[in-house]
């Protein structure tokens, strides 16, 4: 009987390392073919306050600067607000609500990514709607944070030590130092996590929260949960939001048939720009953007830290592209 003969090693490691690079040469393949001519971009009398004006695309701060310091927390939006070197437009931000209805920031379900909540609370998943504000702000909301050279620079710090810029935040507090810091000049694209009653929940407390800092008109909210979009609909007409995902996807069906009947009930697209997502839906297109403006709708990109893309979606007139590195996009396109 014959036995099959094995490649060696080498050669295996050889094959591996030519199918790598065959698919990552593949992926800028069809990146690049994915992107259309600037040139296609028209303009549209909007009444939208979105939609940015005379194509000059603005920038917002996502996770309030996450690449650049821990996210969601004071020390970034600091960092975005004071610093001389680059600016923003936006900041966008996540949020919980606690076991007291307190609305603090963070992006994920649990704790654990971004914080010592394991050694703290001495178990693993624990979600913020499980604690009261007081307790969650034991919490070293730096701890896992590596910056660009790689190192951890705030994971040492527990207890007493943890400053109040790495404590988690409450969304008052965000609010009143960013319009502090930037005299009101500032937009919010604000997401809430929560989905179910703690969701509707959580939307009760955040209306209330902006229509007390007469902050409705620079606030477009948006969730990934359907009823929670529904809640603001039925509750809150005033309240300015993003599409949900169903809607996109009609959306969409609707712009690449160029359907004349097509008629939003919101006011922005929030919308990924990266793979794999264009294999699925090839929303960076001036297609796209020309008939979100010709519907009064703005365009807002997430999450964009690469430079070549964000210029590229300031050619075809984005209206806001949202970057974990504002520091690297922040006037890349001019």
């Amino acid at each position: 009987m014959n036995k099959t003969k094995k490649l060696p090693r080498a050669v295996k490691a050889l094959i591996a390392v030519v199918c790598v690079i065959a698919v990552v040469a593949a992926t800028e393949i069809i990146a690049a073919g994915y992107r259309s001519d600037p040139a296609s971009v028209e303009s549209f009398n909007t009444s939208n306050p979105y939609i940015a004006a005379d194509g000059n695309t603005q920038i917002s701060a996502h996770r309030s600067g996450g690449g650049i310091m821990p996210e969601e927390t004071m020390m970034a939006f600091k960092n975005c607000a004071q610093n001389d070197d680059f600016s923003v437009d936006w900041f966008e931000f996540d949020l919980h609500i606690t076991k007291d209805d307190v609305l603090v920031l963070l992006h994920d379900d649990t704790l654990d990514r971004t914080s010592d909540s394991e050694t703290v609370f001495g178990e693993e998943d624990v979600r913020p709607e499980d604690k009261t504000y007081e307790e969650l702000r034991q919490l070293n909301m730096g701890a896992d944070f590596e910056n660009e050279s790689g190192e951890k620079p705030y994971a040492q710090l527990s207890g007493d030590e943890v400053p109040d810029d790495l404590k988690i935040v409450r969304v008052e507090e965000a609010l009143d130092y960013l319009e502090n810091a930037g005299n009101g000049r500032y937009s919010y694209i604000i997401e809430i996590k929560n989905g179910g009653e703690l969701g509707t929940r959580a939307l009760d407390v955040l209306y209330g929260i902006l229509t007390e800092r007469n902050l409705l008109g620079r606030v477009i909210f948006g969730t990934f949960n359907e009823e929670v979009s529904l809640h603001a609909d039925e509750n809150y007409p005033d309240l300015n939001r993003s599409a949900t995902i169903k809607e996109v996807l009609e959306f969409y069906s609707a712009a690449i048939t160029d359907d004349p009947d097509f008629e939003p009930s919101y006011t922005a697209l929030q919308i990924p720009y990266s793979m794999p997502f264009r294999l699925v839906a090839n929303l960076g297109t001036a297609q796209v953007v020309n008939y979100a403006h010709e519907h009064d709708l703005a365009v807002q990109y997430w999450t964009v830290n690469d430079k070549e893309d964000y210029d590229y979606l300031c050619s075809i007139d984005a209206d806001c592209i949202m970057t974990d590195y504002p520091d690297i996009m922040s006037g890349a396109a001019q």
